[in-house]
Order: structure tokens, then sequence, then C-alpha cells
């Protein structure tokens, strides 16, 4: 498998309409890890999510893919999974069907790849049932099955296990740790930081639009993290990440 990776921002800036949501942000992904993206509500994790699939265009600076432009999203090197999944008005089956039909696979190799997602998914036999009528843990774990189906380099998740019960999030965490050991680095957005600690090997924090701390998880979770990362985690910052 040819690599995009690493990922990386380059003093990226997203304005609208004079506000800014994102301000000169610059990291870079690691390969093969996963990153998990903390900070308040409204602080722009979802944008900087997209921005870095190639979803949104930056109103400044560069988002780069193996030190090229990042370009249109190619589902066969990009995976993305919504907070609430999209599925198709198909079955199980067909949901994968279409997406791999959609990125060049056929015949044999489709077929091997389907039953493969069904398997990775655990849904082998709700497999002609509407994908509509699954469950919520149910769906996600077939959305993330469908994103991984192409093999891509890249995994982007934006609160994958938002409102599931414990059980379903246990379930999807297991499934991001087997797409790092396939080797297919995520990032992760999550609020909740027993999740982060389990699974990052990174962690960044954007506050206002501004990345405000990266590093491994001792030190982003630890005594020695930036301000505004003890702020939230003790649950001191507000919607807006003012200090309360």
């Amino acid at each position: 498998m040819t690599t995009i990776l690493p990922i990386a921002f380059e003093k990226v800036s997203l304005r609208d309409e004079g506000k800014i949501l994102l301000d000169q942000v610059s990291f870079h992904l690691p390969k093969d890890c996963i990153t998990v993206l903390l900070g308040p509500n409204g602080a722009g994790k979802s944008l900087l999510l997209k921005m870095a699939a190639g979803l949104i265009v930056p109103s400044s600076g560069s988002v780069l893919w193996a030190g090229k432009k990042a370009g249109k999203p190619n589902a066969r090197r990009l995976g993305f999974v919504f907070q609430t999944p999209i599925l198709l008005r198909r079955s199980v089956r067909g949901n994968l069907s279409h997406m791999l039909r959609s990125s060049g696979f056929s015949g044999a190799d489709e077929k091997r790849r389907i039953d493969e997602a069904l398997a990775f998914a655990r849904l082998e036999a709700k497999a002609d049932q509407s994908a509509r009528l699954l469950s919520g843990g149910e769906r996600q774990r077939l959305a993330i099955a469908r994103a991984l189906s192409t093999d891509p380099d890249f995994l982007f998740l934006d609160e994958p296990t938002a409102n599931l019960d414990p059980a379903s999030m246990q379930g999807i965490e297991m499934m991001v740790q087997q797409a790092k050991a396939r080797g297919v680095g995520s990032l992760l957005v999550t609020h909740d930081a027993g999740q982060a600690r389990r699974l990052a090997d990174d962690i960044m924090f954007l506050g206002q639009g501004q990345l405000l701390g990266q590093g491994n998880v001792d030190f982003m979770l630890g005594p020695a993290a930036p301000s505004p990362v003890r702020s939230y985690l003790a649950g001191k910052l507000d919607v807006d990440g003012e200090v309360l």
C-alpha cells in the first residue's frame, strides 16, 4: 500500500464572515498511531478533522499529505466516520458493496472484502437486514467497517462513541485499536478523557480555534499538562474555552 502519511498542518487558519474558526494551527500526525483530539464544544475540532481529511479547504496555510498539498479525498486512501453514521437505504451488505464498487472493487475481491468487513463489524448475522434497523452501536460498527473496507491509510472519527452504552463503546474502541494493528493511522475526536487514555498514542488539545497543547498521554493527562488542558479536565472551561 502506497502511503500518503504523515498528514501535516502548516499555519492553517479558517475564517467565516470575518470570524476566525481555526487560527494558525500547525502539527503533523504520525504514522500508524491513534491521535486523539480533545477540547471544549465550539473549539473547532470537527472543522479541523474535516480539513485534515480534505473535506474543507483552509482560508490560509497548507494541509499536506506526504508533503504534497491535500486534494480531493479518495475513499481508497482516507476513511471518515461521522458521529451519526450516514447509511444508505440498503442492507448492511448493500452499504458495504456500494462503498467498494464506488472505490473500484468488483467481483471476487469485492465479495472477499464484504465478508471480511461483516466479520470485523460482527454483523454477519445481519448482513441482509436493512442498515437503518441496526442499533446505534451496530450502525457505528458498520460505518467503521465500511470506511476500512478499502484499506485506507488514515481513518478520521468524529466522536464515534457519543451517546453509546459502555458495551457498544468498548466494541468501537476495539475496532479502532484493530485498525491501528493493521497499520491504519487515526485521528479521533472525543470529549472523554478516559477514552483518550485508553486509545491515544498522542493527544492534541484545541481551544478557541488554537492548538494549545500536544504530547503523549502521560504528559497531556498528567499534572505537567498545559494549563488550558488541566482546566478542561477539571471541568473549569466553559463552551467558549474560557476558564470559569
